[in-house]
């Protein structure tokens, strides 16, 4: 498939996303996405704290998910106040999932520590840019945009360190901002596509590691026998 052709279907699944969570229909408004178990680990604390200055900006957002009754009290509250710009889904659904991952331009996942996640690692196949803070799986899956004076060469996301609201908004705000570069925006979009964390790829590096180690305990073997000489 063509890198057009790509670009093509991630508009169109934006598109319909839009459509069935009752937002504005326009592929130049970015479109947050969550899906998430409601709690204070998975970062909803910094997300409800941050919320009225969020909707300030050029964003819709939309979330999908269940738990906590309390941040589901206050995001139903936010959700009734921006019609909108903000679609609340609190259920299980696989189906929206699906379309959250393919026709959002960014995933957040601001959370207070997450040993794996697997958010991140869906939305990169259907090219949507995590925002996600330093923390357990997500520092080692998401590698940060950080571009040279010469525009981009690496990254796949935006990381942000402390837990903090401010940090988290901040973070959003940078992707906003290179968002409006559509040509940037792009490069990051087929660079998420192409990360490859599956098995096969882990099994790999697995390998190297242990023939690494063999080397070394060989070596060891090796001095220790001489030295036994000596």
């Amino acid at each position: 498939m063509t890198n057009e052709k790509l670009l093509k279907n991630k508009e169109e699944n934006k598109n319909y996303l839009q459509k069935i969570c009752n937002l504005k229909v326009n592929s130049k408004i970015p479109l947050v996405g969550i899906i998430s178990r409601l709690a204070e680990q998975k970062g909803f604390d910094l997300i409800i704290e941050t919320f009225e200055k969020l909707m300030k900006l050029n964003l819709q957002f939309v979330l999908l998910g269940a738990g906590d009754l309390e941040i589901e009290k206050k995001l139903t509250e936010l959700s009734l106040k921006y019609l909108d710009k903000f679609s609340c889904n609190f259920k299980f659904d696989a189906k929206l999932a699906q379309q959250i991952y393919a026709g959002s331009d960014i995933f957040l996942m601001p959370s207070h520590f997450e040993p794996c996640g697997l958010g991140q690692l869906i939305a990169m196949r259907y090219g949507t840019t995590s925002i996600v803070r330093k923390t357990g799986g997500l520092t080692d899956t998401v590698e940060s945009y950080n571009p040279p004076a010469g525009g981009y060469k690496t990254g796949i996301g935006f990381v942000f360190e402390k837990y903090e609201a401010k940090e988290m908004l901040n973070s959003i705000k940078e992707a906003l901002k290179i968002y409006e570069n559509k040509k940037e925006w792009q490069k990051i979009i087929f660079h998420n596509m192409k990360q490859n964390f599956s098995w096969e790829t882990s099994a790999k590096k697995y390998l190297k590691l242990y023939q690494k180690l063999l080397k070394i305990q060989e070596l060891r073997t090796i001095n220790v026998h001489l030295a036994n000489i000596s």
